[in-house]
């Protein structure tokens, strides 16, 4: 299962990288979205290399015979991309809601405006910040080499006072803090969507049907990023108690939920990026094309809105 989430969660990513490039090739340069994207892409596919990479490694090393400190060095890059990857996702639903909504509070939009000036340092020092919140993990975690049913080599687990303090900590920063920030973002744009359509029915008095253009599909998009986040939280939180409370060894179930994660994330970020989303199915279609058996299974050419900047 894992492997091939795996997979899909590569291919995605890579597509959305290389359409990235190839977007930056004609136009020179990226929006602050384009370079959001294109790190949390990198994240994700790093992430799941390395996680199976950790998982070959156990399989091959049955016995546990190889010395933990690769184990240890895995763990640790797993932990810290796993921090970029959320920070990246809560980064970009903020960049959206700071796109969609306009708020009045002048020391809001000064903090907005400051940070988006500077997106590139950002996605840089979030990666960093991911490896410093994990290098505590070498002195406050234990390895285990354990090769019980169930059991993987080289697990870091807390084993005192210490350790579970640090591991509450480090999933609030790596988690519950991007959760806040996401669910912050969802409820302005939620408000903003609703604000705008209740003005648009007033200008239209009711005749006609609101039309957002493809500004509705960029809100489906950030929606759609903030739900798959929240139930991503909620199993990782829960796995990660029965990790750290029960003593459960279940760090493979981890990975399979963050691939899970990023795949499906990738999916609502080409869904929502109207080039890439385009170009994904006129690719199908040409490839469908080579058999005609299977021409019921081509995916209609999506009609063209307004255009408005995601």
């Amino acid at each position: 299962m894992t492997g091939l989430l795996a997979t899909t969660t590569v291919f995605f990513n890579v597509y959305i990288f290389l359409m990235s490039i190839w977007n930056y090739r004609q136009k020179k340069k990226w929006s602050p979205s384009e370079t959001i994207i294109l790190a949390l892409s990198v994240a994700d596919v790093a992430h799941q290399l390395i996680c199976y990479f950790w998982m070959t490694m156990d399989e091959v090393d049955s016995k546990c015979l190889i010395d933990q400190r690769p184990y240890t060095i895995m763990l640790l890059l797993i932990y810290s991309l796993k921090f970029t990857i959320m920070w990246d996702t809560s980064f970009l639903t903020f960049y959206y809601s700071t796109k969609l909504v306009s708020t009045p509070n002048h020391c809001y939009t000064q903090i907005q405006d400051a940070i988006l000036k500077h997106v590139t340092l950002a996605v840089c020092l979030i990666p960093l910040l991911g490896l410093g919140t994990c290098m505590p993990m070498l002195v406050v975690f234990e390895s285990d080499n354990i090769t019980a049913a169930n059991k993987d080599c080289g697990i870091l687990t807390p084993t005192n006072h210490i350790g579970h303090v640090y591991e509450a900590m480090y999933l609030i920063l790596s988690d519950v803090l991007p959760g806040v920030l996401m669910v912050k973002c969802c409820f302005s744009i939620s408000f903003h969507l609703a604000a705008h359509l209740r003005q648009m029915k007033a200008s239209t008095n009711g005749a006609h049907r609101p039309k957002l253009g493809s500004q509705m599909r960029v809100i489906q998009m950030a929606l759609s990023l903030v739900a798959v986040f929240i139930l991503f939280l909620v199993i990782d939180l829960y796995v990660n108690y029965q990790i750290s409370v029960n003593h459960e060894n279940i760090i493979g179930l981890t990975f399979c939920f963050t691939s899970i994660y990023t795949t499906v994330t990738a999916m609502v970020l080409i869904y929502g990026k109207k080039t890439f989303w385009k170009a994904l199915i006129h690719e199908f279609n040409v490839c469908l094309d080579e058999y005609p058996c299977l021409y019921c299974l081509k995916v209609p050419k999506p009609s063209t809105p307004e255009k408005v900047k995601t």
